[in-house]
């Protein structure tokens, strides 16, 4: 059977219907299968996938996604605690990594993020786990079309202004939005995806 499209979904060959960005590249179907939305928790989970969103900014998420296992190499497996200690031998070597985005701003916001990190432990109980999941949505029903999947919502809104009050860089409502998809805060599967 040949792929089959609607506006919103994809039925690639083996009949099970995705959320239509799924479609054609293997990287993506396999990502929106098995991560995508689905719940992630802990501090170095999250502040990777922060990290990632904070990186993917202007790009393709999948630029950023075939280069993911090059990040965790860069960022020592985006353990906060080390990258927290980051100066300017590793700003330089980051700098000089072609299998990551080398962008001067960006890198300097993973470190500074990772710092913050660290700082949230003493400031919200449950650190930054808590923090990120107090804004979950579980009410929601979920999107009908691509159409009805917001790029920001409120949720989103006072997350960021949240984790930018605590020193959060490079964390606006849009970015936050996409990390709390890819984390499973919310769930924008679409209703007729078998991956929901």
């Amino acid at each position: 059977m040949a792929e089959q499209r609607t506006d919103d979904l994809v039925v690639p060959a083996d009949g099970l219907p995705r959320c239509r960005w799924a479609g054609p590249a293997e990287d993506y179907r396999t990502y929106h299968d098995t991560e995508w939305g689905r719940p992630v928790r802990g501090e170095r989970a999250l502040y990777e996938r922060l990290t990632l969103e904070a990186f993917q900014s202007g790009l393709s998420w999948l630029t950023i996604l075939r280069k993911r296992e090059a990040f965790r190499a860069a960022f020592e497996g985006f353990d906060p605690e080390r990258v927290a200690h980051y100066g300017d031998a590793d700003r330089a070597r980051l700098l000089a990594d072609a299998g990551i985005v080398r962008n001067r701003a960006k890198v300097d916001a993973a470190v500074r993020n990772a710092r913050a990190v660290l700082a949230l432990r003493d400031a919200v109980d449950g650190g930054l786990d808590a923090l990120v999941w107090s804004y979950a949505d579980d009410v929601r029903q979920p999107p009908s079309r691509l159409v009805d999947v917001p790029a920001r919502t409120a949720e989103s809104t006072a997350l960021a202004a949240e984790l930018r009050r605590h020193g959060f860089v490079l964390v606006g409502p849009t970015t936050v939005y996409a990390a709390m998809q890819a984390c499973g805060v919310v769930n924008d599967h679409l209703a007729g995806c078998a991956f929901r």
